[in-house]
């Protein structure tokens, strides 16, 4: 069944309203007509519909069954991805969206290729990465779509990270406390992930990191691309602490 994320404001009772670029999907795409089904999710509850009526700006759906979602983690993961050059951020976005990842937040550190100067560009930017993980979480039955935030500078997330529980960066100069290990002191809640951009970080920005309470660590003898390490921490997390591997 073909799933659609909506906002509140698009229930009305036992009716939904489809609205914007999902209209033309289901009508030109799916090519789906009246009451054919169809899945919504909002805010984590999910509805199993039937198309109603089929508008030229609109698609109204009937409400035939109503229950809460299964399909999210149970902790929440927060990624600070370094942008990476090219498509690579897309990758990264669509990818982690797929694994569960909860939150992203595109930084800007030192060592930092990508430098968006134009606040027009740096928005498309932030908005495409958006649209990439709605579809990512359409096809891998998400009951959230990840929050994307907007592009944030190193001292900006150290300001977002105070007080915060479970700071975990991969470090490639880091050579005793592993991942596995900073994973044991995490028991539910939320976790913090820390991924540098192609250049990696300075020791000034690790130094910064560990004064707020974060754990650097190894991911082993290898040197991850920034594009995997993000996607192997989230994994590994998630198979310690969440439903990775885990059939409900």
């Amino acid at each position: 069944m073909n799933r659609f994320f909506v906002s509140k404001n698009q229930i009305m009772g036992n009716k939904i309203e489809i609205l914007g670029k999902d209209v033309k999907h289901i009508k030109d795409v799916l090519r789906l007509k009246y009451k054919d089904k169809i899945e919504i999710v909002c805010e984590g509850k999910n509805y199993i519909c039937e198309i109603l009526e089929i508008n030229p700006e609109s698609i109204i759906l009937s409400v035939l069954n109503i229950f809460q979602g299964k399909n999210e983690p149970p902790i929440d993961v927060v990624l600070y991805q370094g942008i990476a050059k090219g498509d690579k951020m897309d990758y990264i976005v669509q990818k982690c969206t797929e694994i569960g990842v909860k939150e992203i937040y595109p930084l800007i550190t030192n060592r930092t290729v990508v430098k968006i100067k134009d606040r027009k560009k740096e928005q498309k930017k932030v908005d495409r990465w958006k649209a990439i993980a709605e579809e990512a979480a359409k096809q891998s039955k998400r009951d959230y779509i990840p929050l994307v935030n907007n592009v944030i500078s190193y001292n900006e997330m150290i300001d977002v990270l105070k007080g915060e529980k479970n700071i975990i960066v991969p470090y490639e100069k880091e050579e005793v406390h592993t991942l596995k290990e900073a994973l044991k002191d995490i028991k539910y809640g939320k976790i913090h992930i820390i991924i540098g951009p192609e250049g990696g970080f300075e020791e000034e920005e690790i130094d910064t990191i560990k004064i707020i309470g974060g754990k650097p660590v190894t991911l082993g003898p290898r040197i991850f691309r920034t594009e995997t390490a993000g996607l192997v921490v989230i994994s590994i997390a998630l198979y310690e602490l969440g439903d990775l591997g885990v059939r409900i």
